[in-house]
């Protein structure tokens, strides 16, 4: 193997990635900015088989992915526009006081009933060294399950600026690159 060959199996940029680097943002919501303080790339696990031998039982590839939910703390904006998105659309989904909050959560813009509204699409940037989009990591058919509580305190003597916890469920993930491409 010629050195060329051996230096073409190796990765090109030495960088590493910094976890400080993201954002994320949903579809539904385009106006309203979440200022994250934490998400991850949720897990995925690939269930198993079992193939019977006289000797041993054999573990082999499954056929179904499992994935984990997607957590993400974010900055609460002074108005609690980006909260009160999560918690409107949640209550609408679970437990609207009235049916026509409901009507609301699954209508489109154009007044068309849909139950892919009660969805959204979102995307989590994960950015470079240079806060440019090195890759997307687009999830489909979001659906908020939780959000944290908001507790105020006067007894405070440093203001710590409010954030809240939301968890999402969604049927899949995929990893793009910046153009929209399967990494």
């Amino acid at each position: 193997m010629s050195n060329s060959g051996a230096l073409s199996n190796q990765i090109a940029n030495r960088n590493f990635l910094a976890p400080v680097g993201f954002k994320f943002s949903l579809s539904k919501f385009p106006k309203v900015t979440f200022f994250s303080n934490t998400a991850r790339i949720p897990d995925i696990t690939l269930g198993t088989a079992i193939q019977s031998t006289y000797l041993k039982d054999i573990d082999i590839p499954g056929e179904k992915l499992t994935y984990g939910e997607l957590n993400v703390r974010f900055l609460v904006d002074e108005n609690l526009e980006n909260y009160m998105k999560i918690h409107n659309w949640l209550t609408g989904l679970g437990f609207p006081e009235s049916g026509q909050e409901f009507i609301n959560k699954t209508t489109n813009e154009d007044g068309i009933r849909d139950l892919k509204e009660q969805f959204s699409d979102g995307s989590l940037h994960i950015l470079n060294s240079n806060f440019k989009d090195t890759a997307v990591v687009k999830f489909k058919d979001l659906f908020p399950i939780y959000l944290t509580s908001l507790e105020f305190d006067a007894t405070e003597s440093d203001i710590n600026y409010f954030t809240a916890d939301v968890t999402f469920k969604y049927t899949i993930y995929d990893i793009l690159s910046p153009s929209g491409i399967p990494l």
